[in-house]
């Protein structure tokens, strides 16, 4: 009968229908997948320029050389970033993480620590001794933190006065990185806790940082204890570490880089650890060989690094998820793992790689 399904019709669309169904309810494809493990990964729309600058310090009578990546246009304000090299370093280093957040809108300023960073190794005989001297030396421990709140200052300083920055910096997002003897300044920048002889607590904290990036942080040793340590840092993190981590001139083991992770509580932290990645991949080799998976670990790191900025310095909720609910455990597939505890999910449902 005309406009009545035939038999074979009903059976045809009988057959078609599930698979209609099934198709629009099918996961993503791996294209799509790829591009939602992707987050800005190539370089960023601003173009980028470095700066030096050779401060003083005049109430430490200290020198603190800083390099500092920005974006070359724009009126802003841009985020500001103040990130801290491991020992035997210099404002040179990272440049890879200077660019790419610089080229995403932020404003990167890479401190060079007196008394630990390149100058006390080239020439000598024995740099590897000169290194652990300097990072045993309680005077380097003392200063590197006071280092990143004055380069605070002098930024604050040249957002409000005549310099080519005026204007143009965020002052109410700041942030802090570092690695190795850097991470170890940045916990002690965002709230560590120190325990002297006698008993008394130290701490450097300054309240102007909102969020903290830690690579290949050291274990606390003496009298401290990791709860006591770390109990009271209040801001979020985001902690990096490698299976073959353990420390070059330290007595930290790659399992122990987890322990700030594991005892910060007040705030959103996240943890990944590269499978087969060592403490030279966050900072480069120098005059070692490169590894054959540090060119990936480095997109991992810009890609994960830059997420968290955005979430946390921006307050981008996107960013946030991408971290939270499955974005970069993709994008590290089997290279990484990742950790969370939130305080409040970025979407429903528990974090990829929330224990």
């Amino acid at each position: 009968m005309k406009g009545r399904p035939s038999e074979y019709g009903s059976m045809a669309l009988a057959f078609i229908l599930p698979l209609l169904v099934s198709a629009l309810s099918a996961p993503a494809t791996s294209a799509t997948k790829a591009e939602r493990a992707e987050y800005k990964k190539a370089p960023g729309p601003y173009r980028v320029e470095a700066v030096r600058y050779d401060w003083q310090d005049k109430a430490r009578n200290r020198p603190v050389p800083v390099k500092i990546y920005c974006p070359a246009t724009g009126d802003g304000p841009f985020p500001v970033i103040i990130f801290s090299h491991g020992a035997g370093g210099s404002r040179e280093g990272y440049e890879y993480l200077g660019r790419q957040w610089a080229s995403y809108g932020y404003v990167s300023v890479h401190v060079q620590h007196k008394g630990s960073d390149e100058e006390i190794w080239r020439g000598t005989s024995g740099p590897l001794a000169a290194l652990r001297k300097a990072v045993a030396d309680p005077r380097n421990a003392v200063e590197r933190p006071r280092d990143v709140s004055f380069a605070i200052d002098r930024v604050e300083e040249m957002n409000r006065t005549e310099s080519p920055f005026r204007g143009r910096l965020d002052l109410t997002r700041v942030g802090v990185a570092g690695h190795s003897f850097g991470a170890w300044t940045t916990l002690a920048v965002v709230g560590e806790t120190f325990i002297l002889p006698g008993g008394r607590q130290l701490t450097f904290t300054d309240p102007r940082v909102r969020a903290a990036i830690s690579m290949s942080a050291p274990a606390p040793r003496g009298r401290n204890t990791p709860a006591s340590a770390f109990g009271g840092i209040r801001v979020p993190c985001l902690h990096m570490t490698g299976t073959l981590d353990d420390s070059p001139m330290g007595d930290t083991k790659a399992p122990e880089r987890r322990i700030p992770y594991d005892n910060i509580n007040g705030a959103d932290q996240y943890l990944v650890t590269f499978v087969d990645g060592d403490h030279m991949i966050f900072s480069g080799r120098g005059r070692l060989p490169v590894g054959a998976k540090d060119a990936l670990f480095q997109d991992l790191i810009r890609m994960g690094t830059t997420a968290f900025w955005d979430a946390y310095l921006l307050d981008d909720p996107g960013a946030k998820a991408w971290l939270a609910d499955g974005g970069y455990a993709a994008a590290l597939d089997k290279n990484g793992r990742l950790e969370a505890k939130l305080k409040q999910s970025a979407a429903s449902g528990p974090p990829a790689g929330r224990p």
